[in-house]
């Protein structure tokens, strides 16, 4: 079979492009590169500035002592008189100055609840939970002042990090609840107008401890 003079050069060009690996014209588009840059602060920083525009009261501590000093103070500050916590190990370094204020019930009548987290996100300032927590999936939310404590050990750049740790912490035993919160609850579908503390916590103190 006779082939034109044009088409024959059309295949000809075809047999030589297929034979060599043409360059892709946007290779930053092919998944090959993180989405989002890397920090250019460390991230605690990064964390707090993201964590204060979302309307979050950010207290860094340098140690243990500083913690109790500062809890303390931020709970006669505010009179605050029912503190409810399910987790000792956050309390402990301030039970002998809160005293009696220091509840495991009553939840709903409290004035702040106390929780630890799993990690904290430092690009989004949020605050990731779990129903592993010994304060389970109520405390966050039902009071209206929540009090997170966190350590610098558990900061991590972005959210597919916490998911990673998720995995290698608890495998095929994951938490049946993982939470990301982000600033204080807040909702703008009542007449268009931002609404804070309607589906949870009005005010949310994060304080990050040196680990």
């Amino acid at each position: 079979m006779n082939m034109s003079p044009s088409k024959e050069n059309m295949l000809k060009k075809i047999r030589k492009a297929l034979s060599h690996s043409t360059p892709l014209p946007f290779p930053q588009s092919e998944g090959n590169q993180p989405l989002f840059p890397a920090l250019q602060q460390e991230p605690e920083l990064e964390f707090a500035e993201q964590f204060i525009k979302l309307g979050g009261k950010f207290i860094y501590c340098i140690n243990q002592q500083e913690y109790a000093f500062q809890l303390a103070s931020l709970v006669k500050k505010m009179d605050w008189q029912k503190i409810y916590c399910l987790e000792d190990r956050l309390v402990q370094p301030v039970a002998a100055q809160l005293g009696d204020r220091l509840l495991k019930k009553d939840l709903a009548g409290a004035d702040a609840a106390i929780t630890g987290c799993e990690y904290l996100v430092a690009r989004t300032g949020s605050i990731v939970m779990s129903t592993a927590q010994a304060s389970g999936r109520t405390a966050s939310v039902y009071a209206p002042i929540h009090i997170c404590v966190a350590f610098t050990s558990q900061l991590v750049f972005d959210i597919r990090d916490a998911l990673t740790g998720f995995r290698e912490k608890f495998g095929q035993q994951m938490p049946s609840l993982v939470t990301f919160a982000t600033g204080p609850s807040r909702t703008a579908d009542i007449e268009k107008t931002l609404v804070v503390g309607v589906h949870g916590p009005k005010e949310v103190f994060l304080f990050l401890v040196q680990a």
